[in-house]
């Protein structure tokens, strides 16, 4: 089932995450999805369910490429829990392309709807009406009540539902023991708060199970068809080009057949740790059927990285927020500025790679600074390689996301440009950018990157 709303805000991933966990509670097995490019949300999903979260995003990966990767993920699972992206039809520009209903449609998944009852009640039954004939082809199986006041409150909303043929599958009342914070980009990841988060998935899954029909709700998940076709298979996504996503080219060919388990090749270290909890499960997945070994490794912590390294990947975060403890790691610093091997970096990576961020010194693997701003940057972008680099070929084009507070300065024609604008830095053996790249849908990446990693010098 979809967990949708009509505007940010409503309550999707209180009630998501906090169903999940109350389902997993009574013995099923939950497979977690969010739809769109947030790195957040799944980390709680994966608290609550013990299985990785993963992004349902038709603009990074294709519309083709949604089910299979639906598919992949929810193998083995009795139930899947999809928590939609700000209001229900809200895509990209002015279409609906990569919304929540449009995910719901790829899927032919019921919609749950979240609403917050907070200052209405029998107004409730008229936005409901409105979300569930919108469009014929979004089934609205129920609605879920966010922050109910009381019990007249509850009943005066239940009363108008009723009339409008809508059915009440839970309400839940205010409760602020169980708010997430959050700061200047969202949520605070889960991986960020550790035993506090755990503790708050617990209490979202205990709100849910009391304030919710449970059975009502998994009849409702069980009213979804089965969904054909085959799952994603990251050793066939290397093998064959993606369908319908810009960049999405077939990946060169390799010494080691793509393959499924656990890589033998060479090292591919990938950042992890508080500062850099951004990131697909997929892009190790296909990492390891390109031959790699992944090994983690923890900026914050570790001074050196992991034995063998042949590849870094640097993936997104806060580093804003740990930029002094990242500066005061210097060993790891110079090992990094003086590797000679491939890196690909995506916004907060691309930060820890410069000279400096605000006051604190960074790797300086790359001649820019980076600073903090007010201004958020926020969006799907249609983008275009400039130039060859570990990641790219030059012309061929890429779709991404844009999600910061920082700005980079430095002199040189970016890597990637797109209407209004243009970022990065690369050459035959670095890939950086602000640029978030759903590897799903650019497969080739992981290839080149592994490809560069087993004899870089060939690439320089």
């Amino acid at each position: 089932m979809v967990i949708a709303a009509p505007a940010s805000g409503s309550g999707k991933t209180t009630v998501a995450t906090g169903l999940m966990a109350a389902l997993r509670a009574r013995g099923l097995r939950v497979s977690p999805h969010k739809v769109g490019p947030d790195y957040i949300d799944p980390g709680y999903h994966a608290l609550a369910t013990g299985r990785p979260g993963r992004n349902l995003d038709p603009w990074l990966t294709g519309e083709s490429t949604v089910r299979p990767l639906f598919l992949h993920g929810a193998r083995g699972a009795d139930l899947a829990v999809v928590e939609g992206v700000m209001g229900l039809f809200d895509g990209r520009g002015d279409t609906d392309f990569a919304s929540t209903a449009h995910v719901a449609r790829l899927l032919d998944a019921p919609v749950v709807l979240v609403v917050d009852a907070a200052r209405q009640s029998r107004s409730v039954a008229a936005v409901v009406h409105g979300f569930a004939t919108f469009d014929p082809r979004v089934r609205v199986g129920g609605v879920i009540l966010n922050r109910v006041g009381s019990d007249r409150h509850e009943e005066l909303c239940r009363s108008a539902l009723a009339a409008a043929g809508v059915r009440v599958l839970g309400a839940l009342r205010r409760d602020d023991a169980v708010s997430t914070p959050s700061r200047h980009l969202g949520l605070i990841p889960a991986a960020e708060r550790e035993a506090e988060a755990v503790a708050a998935v617990e209490r979202l899954g205990e709100l849910v199970a009391r304030s919710c029909d449970l059975e009502a709700l998994v009849r409702l998940a069980r009213t979804a068809p089965a969904l054909p076709g085959r799952p994603w298979s990251p050793g066939e996504a290397l093998a064959t080009p993606a369908v319908g996503v810009p960049g999405g080219s077939r990946a060169e060919a390799s010494a080691d057949a793509p393959g499924g388990g656990r890589g033998s090749g060479p090292v591919v270290a990938v950042a992890g740790g508080a500062a850099f909890t951004f990131g697909y499960a997929e892009h190790a997945e296909l990492l390891q059927a390109a031959g790699a070994e992944v090994a983690t490794f923890d900026p914050l912590r570790d001074e050196a990285l992991p034995e063998g390294t042949a590849g870094v990947v640097i993936g997104g975060g806060f580093p804003e927020m740990y930029a002094a403890d990242l500066a005061a790691n210097e060993p790891l610093k110079r090992r990094i500025a003086a590797f000679p091997g491939p890196v690909a970096a995506e916004c907060a990576g691309l930060l820890y790679l410069c000279e400096s961020l605000d006051d604190h010194t960074m790797c300086g693997k790359i001649p820019a600074k980076a600073e903090m701003t007010p201004r958020l940057t926020l969006g799907y972008r249609d983008a275009v390689a400039t130039r060859d680099s570990l990641l790219t070929r030059a012309g061929e084009p890429y779709r991404g996301h844009e999600f910061h507070r920082t700005a980079v300065t430095t002199d040189g024609e970016p890597l990637f440009r797109w209407e209004g604008g243009g970022d990065g830095h690369g050459d035959p053996l670095l890939t950086a950018s602000y640029l978030h790249l759903h590897w799903a849908g650019t497969p080739s990446a992981a290839q080149r990157l592994v490809s560069s990693s087993r004899s870089p010098s060939a690439l320089r």
